[in-house]
């Protein structure tokens, strides 16, 4: 029997390296590898369908999913995981704490984000702060005009306007027009760099981070892996034969990350902040499948449909194939 030939687009991680070089195989497949960004994998994946397998923004699919209209079926690999409190930026000359964002203007460039389901999680859950709240700018980070990749319909208490034609919501921080910034990428660099008012909302975000770990044990979930869903019915193996081979990429990754001999990757401090994830977080503690991260998706699923962006809450025994809910052992 050949092997399917199918299209796979992802980001150029540590964990997915392994995939990419040959050293792990998807079985069954032979794959067309595509290293892309996430603003192009999403877009492309969303309004044209272009891969056979993706990675995708978590809050899109799940948009697209909750409504029956997504042409993906995900399966639990989470190729990004991040605490989003460095996603939040302020004029620090007008806001000195979280709940100072009340009544202000938020800079954001997709409301829809997945960073920024997370982000506004952590303002509801922890400071009591909710979207309807504050006024949302929405615009490009660093290129005006960037539009919302899935038509949305929030809540009538939610605002959200369109930043100035050819304005960047950067640019608007810059110049005080809006009072902070929350995005997964930072306000442009030159900004930053010029303008010593514009800085994390957090003092010390890792710290933040860390507490809200240790009271919640969410570690957020930004990007799942997911497959055309005609193929994954076609080929009923297909879904966990990429969640096996998304796993065996990880552990690759994790066992050279571990030999710190000659450390892989290019920033000092590695094997001290290894052992400190660890030591918080466990020795798995960038775990892919439904039981380690139950609390995660449940957290997330819960504020996406709070903050109108599904239109019921999904349960978490629908949002990956239902293959890929259990696995064998030896």
């Amino acid at each position: 029997m050949s092997k399917l030939q199918l299209s796979v687009a992802m980001g150029d991680y540590d964990r997915t390296r392994a995939l990419f070089d040959g050293r792990v195989q998807i079985d069954g497949v032979d794959p067309v590898y595509m290293l892309l960004n996430p603003e192009e994998m999403f877009f492309r994946s969303m309004r044209s369908r272009d891969f056979d397998i993706t990675e995708l923004s978590f809050s899109s699919y799940l948009v697209k999913h909750s409504r029956g209209e997504c042409p993906y079926i995900a399966v639990p690999v989470f190729l990004s995981r991040a605490f989003r409190h460095t996603s939040l930026y302020a004029r620090r000359d007008r806001i000195s704490r979280p709940e100072d964002l009340k009544g202000k203007r938020i800079g954001l460039p997709e409301y829809q984000l997945t960073a920024n389901v997370w982000a506004r999680a952590i303002l509801a859950d922890d400071y009591g702060i909710h979207p309807e709240d504050m006024t949302w700018v929405r615009g490009g980070i660093d290129t005006p005009g960037r539009p919302e990749k899935i038509k949305l319909d929030l809540p009538p208490g939610v605002r959200v306007e369109a930043a100035p034609e050819g304005t960047t919501i950067s640019e608007l921080l810059d110049r005080g027009e809006i009072d902070a910034f929350m995005g997964p990428r930072p306000p442009s660099r030159h900004i930053l760099q010029k303008n010593p008012n514009i800085r994390w909302l957090f003092d010390d975000p890792t710290a933040v981070a860390k507490d809200y770990y240790k009271r919640t044990g969410v570690f957020p979930i930004m990007h799942i892996v997911a497959i055309r869903k005609e193929l994954a019915a076609q080929h009923p193996w297909l879904p966990n034969a990429v969640f096996k081979a998304f796993n065996q990429s990880k552990a690759a990754a994790l066992e050279l990350l571990s030999d710190t001999s000659a450390t892989k990757v290019t920033l000092p401090f590695v094997e001290e902040q290894l052992k400190a994830a660890r030591d918080t977080m466990g020795e798995d503690y960038w775990s892919y499948g439904v039981g380690p991260a139950r609390r995660t998706l449940e957290t997330f699923v819960r504020h996406h449909h709070s903050q109108g962006l599904s239109p019921r809450q999904v349960a978490v025994e629908e949002l990956f194939h239902p293959s890929t809910y259990e696995s064998y052992s030896i």
